[in-house]
């Protein structure tokens, strides 16, 4: 069942869109009167949340510990599911094709398998305004969805697969009520849905280089239930040395053989 290695880093992919979404976002600091003091370009990394948080909490001891607290803001994001999605499966004969290694054969992908991902992408401040420019300048994207185009095979750039993203919830948690000396972080928690098609292996077929078609007389012979061949008609397509003119046959070549003939 599982011959031949194939391998179309779809996954892969996935996460490289999704994080691509996000890694240009930017804090602008203000002072009292309005103007602009410092503007902030806001770190992304794929990392899981609760890591994230031991380090931002960590509280480091510059005399015995090298090690400082991550300076924010900063963005993170994970894969948190993987899930079938039955909505959106297709017949599974349906295939499409393109050109093989040469005119005689063809390569031929079966429809691709709908899956679900779910990303959670968290959001760290120490300030309000922070979390909140960074949210303003994603929510409006999703509306509530935003689409992105993907090549799902490297061998084939023509070949062009739609990724439709959802935003399905947004939470915020501020641990400001701890105590005195604690640090503040303020976490907006972003959840989404990228729906995309996992394709198995590419297989390659032969092009049908000859047709024939069989016409009998049924119930005509001289035995019981026996049919006379009346005619056998063979097309023979040509393509690669058309000339396509008004009265062209396109390279299709026609025979016909006669009962008495036989074709090989």
């Amino acid at each position: 069942m599982f011959s031949g290695h194939f391998y179309h880093e779809k996954t892969r992919k996935a996460v490289a869109i999704f994080g691509k979404l996000f890694n240009n976002i930017y804090v602008v600091r203000k002072n009292a009167s309005g103007a602009s003091t410092s503007q902030v370009k806001v770190p992304l990394a794929y990392a899981p949340k609760a890591k994230y948080l031991d380090r931002i909490r960590e509280n480091a001891d510059l005399d015995t510990n090298t090690k400082v607290s991550i300076k924010l803001p900063r963005m993170s994001f994970e894969i948190t599911s993987l899930a079938y999605d039955n909505q959106r499966q297709l017949s599974k004969t349906n295939n499409f094709t393109r050109f093989g290694t040469a005119d005689t054969n063809r390569n031929k992908f079966f429809t691709g398998v709908p899956y679900v991902i779910a990303f959670q992408l968290n959001v760290y401040t120490k300030t309000q305004d922070d979390a909140l420019q960074i949210v303003e300048q994603i929510l409006p994207t999703f509306n509530p969805q935003y689409s992105v185009t993907l090549k799902p095979f490297a061998d084939y750039s023509n070949v062009l697969e739609d990724i439709p993203i959802t935003i399905t919830g947004v939470s915020f948690q501020d641990d400001f009520e701890s105590e005195l000396g604690a640090r503040r972080t303020i976490i907006y928690t972003l959840d989404f849905e990228m729906r995309i098609r996992y394709y198995g292996k590419i297989s390659q077929s032969e092009v049908i280089r000859d047709a024939r078609a069989k016409i009998f007389d049924i119930g005509a012979g001289t035995l019981a239930d026996s049919d006379i061949r009346l005619n056998t008609i063979q097309i023979t397509p040509n393509p690669t040395s058309l000339n396509i003119l008004a009265d062209s046959d396109f390279g299709f070549t026609r025979t016909d053989y006669g009962a008495d003939s036989d074709a090989s």
